[in-house]
């Protein structure tokens, strides 16, 4: 049996266990039928084209993670942003961790995605919002059909939420291999400020494979930084979808950091339906040996007076394979639209890959879109400068490096954010750089 008809089959097991006269059971009962007749994407797919899932589906994976591995917040401390104080939604191997979480209800909701399926109290945001954006491909089907636990973050209208929130999901290798699928719902109504850090972290090398479904909704004037924070180890995949809907003069950032795992496939979709709304998808990937990074992007200009912004940064080294592949869409009525993208790479090694597809698609005519990529290695007469300066080849390769991604670093608003990355870039590089706050 494969593992689309190991997932189809269990189906049935998981209606069991959850309520079929619930709203969501007809949405389930839609979404595992979509999944069935579509299946797994393939390349022969022009949006899969450079990626194949092929290595991680052949795992025999358990569906449902028989039990929760105890952990000590010591064992999980340093994958935390424990400088600073922040709320927590931390899950372990999909179930939910009360003694390393902290939520709260007060004044808004940031608290468990079962909770607000399950409690009438929250019925009217997840009628009005669940499964709203999600696209409807096989894989982000696959997540609906099975979604029962992840966060739910509601953020009521004139709230400056006062500190960042962690969306934190640990494996712990209770199982031989494991599939995960986390179902975030993050709501920011009029004139809020939200920053929420997501991580995906696997303790074991067992085989891990996430497919992680999030719906954010900016209603108007609202604020939202995301920040996802990517370095697994070498047997942990991550497929992830994030839709954003944006209203009027909302602003909405997602940063994407990406420094391991064995694949990743970031699916990361903007939808601007207001005027005077701001859009900005940032990203670094940083990785080598075989790991494989894609990034897939949309982002969909429907009103006028809008504008959007993507900056990617690669740096590939080893055999690894990088994918971006980035759509810009203006619609007709989209007059006055400022959209900008932009992807640049570097290959440390010959046997290194990068494919690039910048792609606009612009139906209106009074617009500033641009887009460009740029694939090379590091520039050797800086190389020549810094080492007559006396620094040490492999420190001026880093200090090159890092000077190519740093301006997507100036944008991250959370300095404990900044500084973990920093560190991280810095370890991948294998050089000290010297980072403090």
């Amino acid at each position: 049996m494969d593992l689309k008809e190991k997932l189809v089959s269990s189906f049935m097991a998981f209606e069991n266990k959850v309520d079929v006269n619930a709203p969501l059971h007809e949405i389930r009962n839609e979404a595992i039928k979509i999944f069935e007749k579509n299946g797994f994407p393939s390349k022969k797919e022009e949006a899969w084209k450079y990626t194949s899932l092929n290595s991680i589906l052949k795992e025999n994976y358990s569906v449902f993670p028989k039990q929760e591995n105890a952990l000590d917040y010591k064992d999980v401390k340093s994958y935390m942003l424990h400088e600073m104080d922040t709320y927590k939604i931390v899950f372990i191997d999909g179930k939910y961790s009360s003694h390393l979480s902290q939520t709260t209800h007060d004044g808004f909701d940031v608290c468990l995605m079962s909770s607000a399926l399950n409690n009438p109290k929250y019925r009217l945001v997840i009628e009005n919002y669940f499964n709203k954006i999600a696209g409807k491909d096989g894989l982000t089907s696959l997540n609906t059909a099975f979604s029962t636990e992840g966060a739910y973050i509601h953020i009521k209208k004139n709230k400056l939420v006062n500190k960042p929130i962690q969306i934190l999901h640990f494996s712990t290798g209770s199982e031989e291999a494991v599939m995960l699928q986390p179902r975030n719902l993050v709501v920011v109504d009029e004139n809020s400020h939200v920053q929420i850090i997501e991580r995906h972290q696997s303790l074991t090398d067992n085989p891990v494979l996430t497919n992680s479904v999030t719906e954010i909704f900016a209603n108007k004037r609202a604020i939202v930084d995301y920040y996802k924070l990517q370095n697994d180890n070498e047997n942990a995949s991550l497929i992830d979808h994030t839709f954003v809907n944006q209203k009027q003069e909302s602003h909405c950032s997602v940063h994407t950091f990406s420094f391991g795992g064995k694949l990743v496939r970031n699916n990361l979709n903007f939808y601007q339906n207001g005027e005077r709304i701001d859009s900005t998808l940032n990203g670094i990937t940083i990785i080598g040996e075989k790991q494989h990074v894609d990034h897939n992007t949309l982002v969909h200009h429907i009103e006028p007076n809008c504008e959007s912004h993507q900056d990617y940064k690669g740096i590939f080294a080893d055999k690894s394979t990088g994918v971006f592949n980035g759509k810009v869409i203006v619609n007709k009525e989209a007059q006055k639209t400022n959209a900008f993208q932009s992807n640049n790479n570097i290959l440390l090694s010959d046997k290194a890959t990068i494919n690039s597809k910048p792609q606009l698609e612009i139906f209106a005519d009074d617009v500033k879109c641009s887009h460009g990529c740029t694939i090379g290695q590091l520039d050797e007469s800086a190389m020549f400068y810094l080492r007559s300066r006396g620094i040490p080849e492999k420190e001026a390769k880093a200090l090159l490096m890092y000077a190519f991604s740093n301006n997507v670093l100036d944008t991250v608003k959370i300095p404990e954010v900044k500084l973990r990355v920093n560190n991280i870039i810095a370890e991948k590089l294998g050089v000290n750089l010297g980072f403090d706050l």
